[in-house]
């Protein structure tokens, strides 16, 4: 802006000058010839006077430097010429001056020479005898005049040029400088030209808007980070040429990416084939979605392109965790065969002794342990179907039940003594010790998890073993633990006894029997409580099952 100032001013100024300069030229040129006319008007007076008192014997002996004289009969020839010969000049009657000398008594005229580098001024009297007196004196052109004086006009001109310079320099500071000055920040505060205060209100009025909008903008990028990063699930979003933009917390742990990694690549990043061919379809408009292996976990990738005006601006991938969903996917396939195999061979038992009793195969001493087998199987059978409702029960989180302020104590020895019989069939002893400890909870889950506990530990015991039931009361937490002198359980063996129909030894458990969903039954309903459960075991020695309630 200062040097567009600056240059219209030096501009305006030049023009100011050369216009001055033609137009004070103009002006004294031809005042100055109106002064030269005037005179040579009175020379021409002169000059008549002294024609009129001596004649043609004026001339004689006459010199005239400045001044050309003429004299003219009344048919335009010359009689005199101080500057030619008369012989070789031709008429002068179609003249000018010499056409109002005759008319009027006096005439004038100017007269530019051929090359314009001259003007004539001509003055002509007509004396008493009717001749015509003209006198004629040269005077330079304005161009010829100006060509003359062009070293003085050139000197005036630079003075002018670098007067206009500086002065132009200084001024166009000094109106940008209240400009640069301005407060943006606060436009209405400025007060130095009342020309910019609808440009200033302008400028308060957007920079109020945009405020808002950034106090806008910064409010919803706060919450979308605050989103984005509290979501357990991968989130990145990619430009139209796969450069990061935009990747959440969960997504650089499970890409091992660092706070550095906005505008790298993603497949710089990370080079699976899979993410790769997701990605691909992706950045050409179309849906993807595939499975990879991340630090020993299954994770869904879901590519889904971002589209404006049917163009592909981008890309946003997810990555969700399907671990647990897979094994849940296996532990409900194994279930499913689990309980078909569990129920088909109690099935195929109860057919095919009702089928020897229906043909009468079966000697009449017989029919009574036969029926009882049938009976075994059937029980058998109804404990399998009460086992799976009560997991299902407690996989929907046992929601309809009452929960209660329950002495853990009581429980366990009401568990203890309904199964002091089992015990004592399989010579074990069976004992509880500890203090009453009250917490609140479920009492028939709590009493299944006693009980199903206890149930084990008989009978995966050895002959003569032990199992001591124990109730302690801490500050904060009540610690339920069952220790036996059984089996044991190998450590690798330890982390899967909970799934469902999991044996550790699938033919000692076939022989005492059970539906292999007891424990499975105690992880849920421990997990519905909150409680913790902890196993200690040595294979041959026994095994120690802690279960801890938060009170």
């Amino acid at each position: 802006m200062t040097k567009r100032i600056f240059r219209s001013i030096c501009l305006v100024a030049l023009t100011v000058f050369v216009a001055s300069v033609f137009l004070i030229m103009g002006l004294l040129y031809e005042y100055f010839s109106d002064a030269m006319q005037a005179q040579l008007k009175m020379q021409t007076d002169l000059a008549a006077q002294g024609v009129t008192n001596e004649g043609i014997s004026y001339f004689h002996d006459l010199k005239v430097t400045n001044y050309r004289i003429s004299l003219i009969d009344m048919n335009g020839n010359v009689l005199y010429d101080s500057a030619s010969d008369i012989a070789k000049m031709g008429n002068h009657l179609e003249r000018e001056e010499i056409q109002q000398a005759i008319i009027k008594g006096y005439g004038e005229s100017r007269r530019y020479s051929a090359t314009l580098t001259e003007r004539s001024l001509y003055c002509a009297q007509k004396l008493d005898d009717g001749t015509i007196l003209r006198l004629s004196i040269s005077q330079r052109s304005i161009f010829t005049l100006l060509l003359g004086m062009v070293q003085p006009v050139c000197i005036v001109f630079l003075i002018a040029l670098v007067l206009s310079i500086v002065l132009a320099k200084q001024v166009s500071q000094k109106i940008v400088k209240p400009i640069n000055e301005i407060d943006l920040d606060n436009p209405l505060s400025n007060e130095e030209y009342d020309e910019l205060s609808p440009f200033l209100r302008r400028i308060d009025s957007q920079q109020k808007q945009m405020r808002a909008q950034k106090a806008e903008l910064a409010q919803k990028s706060d919450e979308l980070d605050t989103i984005i990063g509290s979501m357990n699930e991968g989130m990145i979003l990619l430009n139209s040429k796969g450069k990061i933009i935009s990747i959440n917390s969960a997504a650089k742990k499970l890409l091992d990416a660092g706070n550095d990694c906005i505008g790298s690549d993603m497949l710089s990043l990370c080079r699976n084939l899979e993410l790769q061919d997701v990605l691909a379809k992706a950045l050409h408009g179309e849906q993807g979605q595939n499975s990879i292996k991340l630090h020993g976990e299954s994770y869904q990738i879901d590519a889904d392109p971002i589209v404006s005006e049917n163009i592909v601006k981008g890309t946003a991938l997810f990555l969700f965790n399907v671990t647990e969903k897979e094994k849940a996917e296996q532990i409900r396939r194994e279930f499913t065969a689990n309980v078909s195999h569990e129920l088909k061979t109690p099935l195929h038992s109860i057919s095919g002794y009702a089928e020897l009793l229906k043909n009468d195969m079966v000697k009449e001493a017989d029919k009574i342990p036969f029926a009882g087998k049938i009976y075994e199987e059937a029980g058998r059978m109804i404990q399998l179907v009460e086992d799976i409702i009560s997991l299902s029960h407690l996989d929907e989180g046992a929601g309809d039940m009452q929960w209660e302020n329950t002495d853990l104590y009581t429980l366990a020895d009401k568990a203890v003594q309904s199964l002091e019989p089992q015990a004592n069939a399989a010579c074990v002893t069976l004992a509880l010790s500890g203090v009453p400890a009250v917490i609140n909870g479920i009492p028939q889950l709590l009493y299944s998890i006693v009980y199903n506990l206890c149930d084990n530990a008989i009978k995966y015991n050895h002959e003569n073993g032990s199992v001591m039931v124990t109730i302690e009361n801490e500050n904060n937490k009540v610690v339920l633990s069952v220790q036996d002198t059984g089996i044991g359980i190998a450590p690798e063996h330890q982390e899967r006894i909970f799934e469902r129909f999991y044996r550790v030894d699938k033919s000692h458990s076939k022989a005492v029997g059970g539906t292999g969903l007891g424990l499975s039954i105690v992880k849920h309903a421990a997990k519905i409580h909150n409680a913790k459960i902890e196993i200690k075991s040595l294979v041959g020695k026994g095994s120690t099952v802690i279960v801890t309630f938060p009170k």
